[in-house]
């Protein structure tokens, strides 16, 4: 159900390895919620407790960005996909998440994201205040769809 992996280190010193989960979720607020609350616990298992201001910073990145895949991004059939790595070499966690609606990019930042109190768009000035730095990207396998992707320092 959950994929994790560990990469291995240099020899002769024993770093920590980096660490990533990734899985799809069907694109409804129940699949969003999902996608939450099981960063939240992977990075209580990382060794980040969830009273953390790392946890809470990263899960409540992954609650805006989830819910805009599934109100913006949403195509009927298809799924978002979470990848959560931590980094303990960079010291940072990076955020993606990936749909398959590839005719509603947002504005890329951060001069042209709305003013906060605008109609939509607010979503993005969360990201943007809580984030080390975020960018969106075509998907990275190729497939129809954007990926947006948040890193938050260590």
């Amino acid at each position: 159900m959950t994929a994790e992996t560990h990469s291995s280190g240099e020899t002769g010193r024993l770093p920590l390895p980096a660490r990533e989960f990734r899985m799809s979720f069907t694109s409804t607020p129940r699949g969003a919620r999902l996608a939450r609350r099981l960063a939240s616990h992977r990075l209580d298992a990382w060794g980040h407790p969830y009273d953390s201001d790392l946890n809470t910073t990263v899960t409540l990145i992954v609650g805006e960005l989830t819910a805009n895949a599934v109100t913006h991004g949403r195509v009927p059939g298809r799924d978002f996909r979470l990848c959560l790595s931590l980094d303990p070499v960079q010291r940072l966690v990076r955020v993606e998440v990936t749909d398959t609606r590839d005719d509603r990019m947002p504005p890329g930042p951060p001069s042209t994201l709305p003013v906060p109190d605008a109609e939509s768009g607010r979503g993005l000035c969360l990201i943007a205040a809580l984030a080390s730095r975020w960018a969106v990207l075509p998907r990275m396998d190729g497939g129809p769809g954007k990926t947006v992707c948040a890193e938050v320092a260590l």
